[in-house]
């Protein structure tokens, strides 16, 4: 159920574990009780801490340090105009390397995982009335894209090219902030590694179906609204960027996860049906009002693939599935570009544990990521 369990295979000749009831997993170190000798009373088993129940707000979820006192524009440092945008390709860190390139995408590998990389410019420049970029200190770049409302779309990344804050300003210049990474936290992102590593395995609390939607089972689409409204299941320590919420499966994790298994992709193929874009509207209307309440709503739309074809092929697939979505919602129901994130994963988080060809496993799946990437404060 959780994706981060599945990139934790058991080691070579060990047999996986038996599934412990809801609730009851062990602790991780914690060893099974010993068989006391015969005649003896065995010692009480000791039991594994309580796991602490999910919170009731994304306010409660989200640790204090995450919200700071003072957020300061995303426009008040002042930047050098540049003609054009800078290529990220030209600048990577030491342990990555490109794998492949498949069209406008980038299979990259570090930390002995490989992912795909694609940039958002393109779907959030569509209709823009003007975009322009600026160079700022430390080997930033800040992006404005301009609508035809007036509404602006700024965006700071790092010199690799990661999201480190985005904003939108409304006509009437009000600042919404959608993604936020403390200056603090700047150089961690820069060196990445998954933040999830220093977290203990998630221990989920209520029952699979409070924690995943399948969209077939969904008979009344007010309960798109009902789910995707709920807050983190377990605490939020900091905000992270983007990419750390892509990268990292555990701290995707925290957060429900809808599976739009009503949209069904063909093999090989990234294309909706005509006839299923309007199979999108429930999930469309609730993201709709989740941003009437809150502009800075951020939704990640992810891709998958079954097994069958090689990882790359695959990820490359599963990025275009999940891009498709994305564009479906934006261009079909209003959602704004800005508020989705797509990202592609492959294989490797199959839904039905298959080698071969499977529908299920040619799937979108939709988690609302807002209170992983801003601070809850910025909502109010």
């Amino acid at each position: 159920m959780l994706d981060s369990q599945k990139e934790a295979p058991p080691a070579e000749g060990e047999a996986p574990a038996e599934p412990a009831p809801e609730g009851e997993a062990p602790a991780e170190g914690e060893q099974p009780a010993e068989t006391a000798p015969e005649g003896e009373q065995p010692a009480p088993a000791e039991q594994p801490a309580e796991a602490a129940p999910p919170p009731e707000s994304d306010e409660e979820a989200q640790a204090e340090e995450a919200r700071p006192e003072r957020i300061e524009s995303i426009t008040v440092e002042e930047g050098q105009r540049i003609e054009r945008p800078r290529d990220f390709r030209e600048e990577r860190r030491e342990d990555v390397e490109i794998v492949r390139e498949v069209g406008d995408r980038y299979i990259v590998e570090f930390n002995n995982n490989i992912y795909v990389e694609s940039p958002d410019r393109e779907r959030l420049v569509v209709d823009a009335r003007e975009v322009y970029y600026e160079e700022l200190p430390r080997g930033r770049t800040r992006e404005v894209i301009v609508r035809p409302d007036g509404t602006r779309v700024v965006t700071i990344r790092n010199r690799y090219g990661d999201i480190l804050r985005r904003s939108k300003f409304t006509p009437d210049d009000r600042e919404v902030v959608l993604v936020y990474v403390d200056e603090r936290d700047y150089d961690r992102v820069l060196e990445w590694r998954d933040p999830g590593a220093d977290l203990p395995p998630l221990r989920l609390t209520i029952p699979e179906e409070e924690y995943i939607l399948d969209a077939e089972a969904v008979e009344d689409p007010e309960a798109y609204y009902t789910f995707l409204e709920q807050p983190p299941v377990e605490r939020v320590e900091r905000t992270y960027s983007i990419a750390e919420v892509k990268r990292s499966a555990r701290i995707r994790d925290k957060v429900r996860r809808v599976d739009l298994d009503t949209i069904n992709f063909e093999f090989g193929s990234a294309e909706i049906a005509e006839s299923e874009i309007a199979d999108l509207e429930g999930v469309a209307q609730a993201m709709e009002r989740l941003l009437e309440q809150n502009p800075a709503e951020t939704f990640l739309i992810e891709g998958h693939t079954d097994a069958v074809g090689t990882d790359v092929a695959n990820l490359a697939l599963s990025d275009r599935r999940a891009e498709a979505v994305a564009t479906a919602l934006s261009g079909s129901f209003g959602i704004p570009p800005e508020n989705l994130a797509p990202q592609g994963y492959g294989e490797q988080y199959l839904k039905v544990n298959t080698e071969g060809p499977e529908r299920e496993n040619r799937r979108v799946a939709i988690r609302r990521i807002t209170p992983l990437v801003a601070p809850v404060a910025s909502a109010q």
